[in-house]
């Protein structure tokens, strides 16, 4: 049945009953930490929700606000609703209807909430993509992941085997740092300005403060060739995935097979023991277009597709979840 949850908008003192709810979610990861989302707070108006089952609280939405509509905080790779392992299917319906209803109460017309990928769920967590279909939200973006299950058998490939050897054999050295300058100021902003007249997302000071604050979850892998370094990786560390937030290297180096050296190590030794390796996207316009050429190397590593995807729902449908809830109630009366 329709249950009336109650939400929220999250203060400041909300921040340790926040933290707490995260720490204990089945589908969260260190970035929905308070700490993690505020680092970046003056570029987006916070509208993080709380929903609560009378004074428990059952579920949260990292989010912000733009004129009229909600997004699931566009500052994060990822977002959507995080609930824990109790949850039952019928409370996610419950807590996002409920959603909804606030969200239409205060005006707000439209949500985008986007996903996050089954693979950072310490349990299985879709319960809100069945919500979403009950909404009729409307899928609006599709981007692949290129992942490896470490769990199951993977294979490089031919030439992903003689740039390792390349590596070898070049005398490449790898090492894992606590600082980004050297990576950021000689690898990663250069060629990001030069191919595509871009930055980084994270400022160095950014990364700086973040590392402080998750030194555990962030770690910084630099590839060094007679002492200058020619290549560099930021990985996120959850629970279950190790993923590649940063990928870049010395463009005007004579191939050294740096990266795949690199990677070889990472995949093999470093995070051997995790569940997933995630090299991230190689989409752009939204999921339309895909570069070929770093899907092909990624899966030439083993990687293979996943989805990540992103939906729109009008707030008004939240009358749409009424009668799934009718019919549950009449199923169970029979």
């Amino acid at each position: 049945m329709v249950k009336n949850y109650s939400v929220k908008q999250y203060q400041e003192s909300d921040y340790e009953n926040w933290n707490t709810f995260i720490g204990q979610a089945k589908n969260a990861t260190f970035l929905f930490h308070r700490d993690f989302m505020e680092y970046h707070k003056d570029r987006f108006e916070d509208f993080s929700l709380m929903i609560f089952d009378d004074k428990k609280l059952v579920a949260v939405l990292p989010a912000n606000r733009v004129g009229n509509e909600i997004f699931s905080h566009q500052g994060l790779t990822y977002g959507g609703l995080v609930y824990n392992e109790q949850s039952k299917l019928t409370t996610i319906v419950n807590a996002f209807r409920a959603v909804l209803l606030f969200l239409e109460a205060d005006g707000i017309e439209k949500l985008h909430l986007k996903t996050i990928p089954s693979i950072y769920h310490s349990k299985p967590a879709e319960e809100i993509q069945y919500a979403l279909f009950l909404a009729e939200a409307q899928l609006v973006r599709r981007d692949t992941l290129s992942v490896i299950d470490l769990s199951q058998l993977y294979v490089f490939s031919k030439i992903r085997k003689r740039g390792i050897q390349k590596g070898k054999t070049n005398g490449l050295i790898i090492k894992e740092e606590t600082d980004f300058e050297s990576f950021w100021d000689e690898i990663l902003i250069p060629n990001l300005e030069e191919r595509h007249k871009a930055k980084p997302v994270h400022s160095l000071e950014e990364m700086k403060v973040l590392k402080s604050l998750f030194p555990t979850n962030i770690r910084q892998f630099n590839v060094y060739h007679k002492d200058k370094i020619v290549a560099g990786t930021t990985v996120f560390e959850t629970e279950t995935v190790a993923h590649c937030q940063y990928i870049s290297k010395y463009e005007e180096e004579e191939d050294l097979g740096s990266l795949d050296f690199l990677y070889h190590f990472l995949i093999t030794e470093t995070f051997a023991d995790k569940r997933f390796f995630d090299f991230g996207i190689s989409n752009e316009s939204q999921g339309k277009k895909l570069n070929e050429g770093l899907s092909y190397w990624k899966e030439s590593f083993g990687a293979s597709t996943m989805v990540h995807d992103f939906y729109e729902v009008q707030t008004a449908n939240y009358v749409k979840l009424d009668s799934f809830f009718s019919k549950s109630k009449n199923r169970l009366t029979q």
